[in-house]
């Protein structure tokens, strides 16, 4: 019974200093979907943000298109192929101001609007390869025996840059008693070449309102980037890049200016901007990326070798923090009130962790591996963070409003003072002379400098040990008690007034049984309080004590007073004060 109600009271002491509340936990709510299909959306248009999730199902054969409100399910609806993407946008100016969700699908985009099928958008076909093409009107016409036809597209696969289509692909996997029905089935039918979509973001029009009307940005199995007319489904502009998108991130307006960064799968990112059919700048990354966003101006990727690497829009490496374990997926933490951005990575030792550049700033534990997650407003709040597990679980958390992530709570890295640019100034004359010298006497500079710093770190070292021997540091080197103090003497004399400053350092745990001693001669000082009890000490107030000193001597002389903070009933001082009192301006009988 105690070790319960010992576990239950650390349970609870938790969950009192997280920084998250938890609001919901399903283990069973078979979810089975990835960060790049789930999106938060005000549907309705109420204020009332639903939860939409392109679901996969728990055999692949399932997909459903799922809203949740609050903690329930408010509709589903049938997918016919596996979701690629799933996004919320508006699609034009009418009132009321409803967004649309988009489900990327193979080579169809479908878009819901009211929670209803509304239209279905088609990737356009692509030209086939012409020796397939006359290969197949050859079978047409009875002009080519099956195994030759077998030989000649297997000979296309692998020497051709135009890939066949699937109605070859298809014949190439069967066996030779299957050829010929296959053949006499399809050779009448005209050779499709048909893409597919990998990923897919939103890109605003003309305006940066978040109720503004955005355009699709889809990226193909095909390397191409498209983007697509909100209104009338015409694609409006056609990138290309060097591999196949896998991850999608996009920023400006259409009509003004944009860029678009793509982590594609040959484990680089590159860069597009306006107006530019092929990437402007390129980035290469030391592993494939599982996750990619972007923080402010900054571009931050979830390598599978276990890293976070940071970026420049120019492709400059910035910084790049080892991960505990594998990132299985990641997204942006974007809190809006205290205009505070960082990065969540999801990793696969069921841990979500914060990073607010390469400072880890909060771990949040979780019942089993995250397999996507997403940050913003759902139903009437407006920091929600939002999960889902490998085993189809559903994870809802809260960000407590009095929430602060600080790069003081957990630290990893190099200190932030080495990324901090020096002003070098340009060579001199003075410089080079100064160079010249150094080269001549290298040697000797060199011993002299070892000579003088090994005397410093000896001095600095002794100062210490005395500092703690004694208590003297200003705070103490206690991790149970961590004290601040600090004195202040008010007044011309003969009577002065000693008023001590203590603060508890430590961030939950309040501080109490501690006495003040003050050690003195008799001969010349008389203190008020010359041994009292402190008050508890709560964490992040300043407590002044306040006694008063009188000096007893006619002569212009002062000495030191000895201020010790001790617990009570031990007899080591936890801190130690020094107090310089000035010298008296008047006669004690005065």
């Amino acid at each position: 019974m105690a070790a319960a109600a010992s576990s239950g009271s650390t349970g609870e002491s938790t969950q009192a200093h997280s920084k998250w509340l938890d609001a919901h936990y399903d283990p069973v709510a078979n979810l089975f979907t990835f960060s790049s299909c789930i999106t938060l959306a005000d549907l309705h248009g109420d204020g009332d943000c639903k939860l939409v999730v392109g679901d996969l199902g728990p055999t692949g054969y399932e997909m459903k298109l799922k809203v949740y409100q609050g903690m329930g399910l408010l509709s589903e609806n049938a997918l016919p192929d596996l979701p690629a993407s799933v996004v919320a946008f508006l699609m034009d100016q009418h009132e009321p101001r409803v967004p649309a969700v988009a489900v990327a699908s193979g080579p169809f985009i479908y878009v819901y609007k009211n929670l209803r099928p509304y239209f279905k958008f088609t990737l356009p076909p692509m030209e086939p390869n012409p020796m397939e093409k006359s290969v197949w009107d050859q079978a047409k016409e009875d002009k080519v025996d099956l195994l030759s036809m077998k030989e000649m597209l297997e000979e296309m696969r692998e020497n051709s840059e135009i890939p066949l289509s699937v109605q070859s692909l298809r014949f190439l996997t069967l066996d030779p008693p299957e050829m010929e029905s296959f053949v006499n089935q399809h050779k009448l039918q005209p050779i499709k070449r048909q893409t597919v979509i990998t990923c897919m973001a939103t890109l605003k029009k003309n305006m940066v309102d978040e109720d503004a009307v955005s355009c699709l940005v889809i990226g193909t199995e095909s390397t191409e980037i498209l983007i697509l007319d909100p209104e009338a489904f015409t694609i409006l502009a056609k990138m290309t890049v060097p591999s196949v998108p896998a991850f999608l991130d996009v920023t400006g307006q259409f009509d003004v200016e944009y860029r678009l960064t793509v982590a594609c799968r040959n484990g680089c990112i590159y860069i597009l901007r306006r107006e530019s059919k092929r990437p402007k700048y390129s980035i290469e990354l030391t592993a494939q990326a599982v996750g990619l966003v972007r923080v402010q101006k900054n571009i931050v990727a979830a390598c599978s070798d276990d890293t976070l690497q940071s970026y420049t829009q120019k492709g400059k490496k910035l910084w790049v923090v080892n991960l505990p374990a594998a990132p299985i997926t990641m997204a942006l933490l974007d809190e809006k009130f205290q205009s505070f951005q960082a990065v969540l990575v999801a990793l696969a030792n069921m841990e979500v962790q914060v990073y607010r550049e390469k400072n880890l700033v909060n771990v949040i534990q979780t019942q089993d591996v995250v397999s996507s997650i997403c940050f913003g407003r759902y139903g009437r709040e407006d920091n929600t963070l939002i999960m889902t597990t490998k085993g189809g679980g559903l994870i809802i958390k809260i960000m407590k409003r009095t929430a602060t992530f600080n790069k003081g709570d957990a630290v990893v890295g190099a200190p932030m003072a080495q990324s901090i640019k020096l002003n070098v100034p340009k060579k001199t004359k003075l410089y080079v002379d100064q160079t010249l010298r150094e080269r001549e006497s290298a040697v000797a500079m060199h011993r002299v400098f070892q000579t003088d710093l090994s005397r410093i770190r000896l001095m600095a070292a002794r100062a210490y040990v005395q500092a703690l021997e004694c208590s003297m540091a200003p705070i103490s080197e206690s991790l149970q008690e961590p004290i601040k103090m600090n004195a202040v003497v008010q007044g011309m004399g003969p009577k002065f007034k000693l008023i001590l400053n203590l603060q508890n350092m430590s961030d939950i745990r309040a501080i109490a049984g501690l006495v003040i001693s003050f050690l003195y001669d008799e001969k010349l000082y008389s203190v008020q309080h010359p041994f009292f009890k402190a008050p508890m000490l709560v964490p992040g107030l300043n407590y002044p004590l306040v006694t008063f000193v009188t000096c007893l001597s006619d002569q212009a002389i002062s000495d030191i007073i000895k201020v010790f903070v001790l617990r009570e009933g031990e007899t080591e001082p936890l801190l130690t004060a020094h107090i310089s009192m000035p010298v008296s301006e008047g006669l004690a009988g005065v």
